[in-house]
């Protein structure tokens, strides 16, 4: 059984380095993992929200929207979704490994908001144990298979799913169902009044660490896909690729973040499956192991650390120094730590 996280437990106060200086501001089945969802702590009663803004963003290390609301979307990401409508806006793109070896993403909102986001696709039992770092974030979705509901319901998100997000979901363009479920996201938010503002989940940014090895492209490997990310100096940012094509945003350009983490986790085999008996992933983020940070053309090997749910995830260089993040977007690669494997 994981660890209930407890209410009110907010990370130590926000200090982003920034130029240089310190801001102090379906069913379960044997053989499977038995490890609990998590409960939403102390009853699933809202957190108090830090009373004071950080001086700049803990999710981009930017300037704006220090108190807006934080908002995760879940957005498919195979093939028949492209290209996604939304994704280039967001603070955070978090990829995680879904059923059959593909992924889907986890897309986290403040410092701005898209017109529209998608194609919105459904939750997986990951997120909840992604999501408490945040406080009580809205989360929107276009459902859970019937035996996850119940620990929706206990999470600490405001759940906003196609099932209760009203007017704010629509479908559009020639894609079929489901690849065509899109949601406006500030009609999305009026549904969650009370989610949580942005808070100190481990990031830091600044001046890049001394060493790095030079690097053009990576590229992330999960069983049935892979990404690829390419340094463009021109435009200061990793450009992506998905299984060897450009990976072009529906409102133009191409998906890429300024600094890209491949955060290496232990997927196991979930107690959920799909309708094809395909077992869920459950990826462990809390705890400790290795990761990749690519910034400025350069790769960073780092460690990285989560004590608990309630909690954000640390990185540090080699030498146990900080690992600072260029400031802007930031995609986190949750990649199986060893081979890709479906659990």
């Amino acid at each position: 059984m994981w660890k209930r996280a407890s209410r009110g437990r907010i990370p130590a106060g926000i200090g982003v380095l920034v130029l240089g200086g310190t801001l102090t501001a379906c069913s379960g089945s044997g053989g499977t993992e038995q490890a609990a969802p998590p409960s939403a702590p102390g009853g699933g009663t809202a957190s108090a929200t830090p009373t004071a803004a950080p001086a700049a963003h803990p999710f981009t290390g930017g300037r704006t929207g220090l108190r807006n609301p934080v908002l995760a979307v879940k957005i498919e990401n195979t093939r028949m979704a492209l290209p996604q409508s939304g994704v280039r806006s967001a603070d955070i793109v978090y990829v995680e490994q879904v059923e059959g070896g593909e992924t889907r993403l986890m897309a986290v909102y403040s410092s701005r908001l898209p017109s529209r986001v998608g194609p919105v696709r459904s939750a997986r039992i990951s997120d909840l144990h992604i999501l408490p770092q945040f406080g009580r974030p809205a989360f929107a979705f276009s459902g859970v298979q019937s035996k996850m509901k119940k620990y929706i319901r206990e999470a600490p998100v405001y759940d906003i799913s196609q099932d209760n997000g009203g007017r704010a979901y629509f479908r559009a363009g020639p894609k079929p169902i489901p690849y065509n479920l899109y949601a406006d996201p500030r009609t999305l938010l009026k549904q969650a009044p009370k989610a949580e503002g942005p808070r100190d989940i481990g990031f830091r940014f600044g001046p890049a660490p001394q060493g790095g090895e030079p690097l053009r492209t990576f590229t992330a490997k999960w069983p049935s896909t892979q990404m690829s990310f390419t340094w463009s100096a021109k435009q200061k940012r990793w450009l992506s690729a998905h299984n060897g094509r450009t990976n072009t945003a529906a409102e133009g350009g191409v998906l890429g973040g300024r600094t890209i983490v491949v955060q290496y986790a232990k997927t196991t085999r979930s107690a959920f499956h799909d309708f094809l008996g395909n077992y869920t992933p459950l990826i462990k983020t809390t705890g400790t192991g290795r990761a990749l940070v690519l910034r400025d053309g350069k790769s960073y090997d780092a460690r990285w650390s989560r004590p608990s749910e309630a909690e954000g995830t640390t990185f540090t260089t080699a030498a146990g120094e900080p690992m600072t993040f260029a400031p802007g977007q930031v995609w986190m690669l949750l990649v199986n730590d060893g081979k890709p494997r479906i659990p």
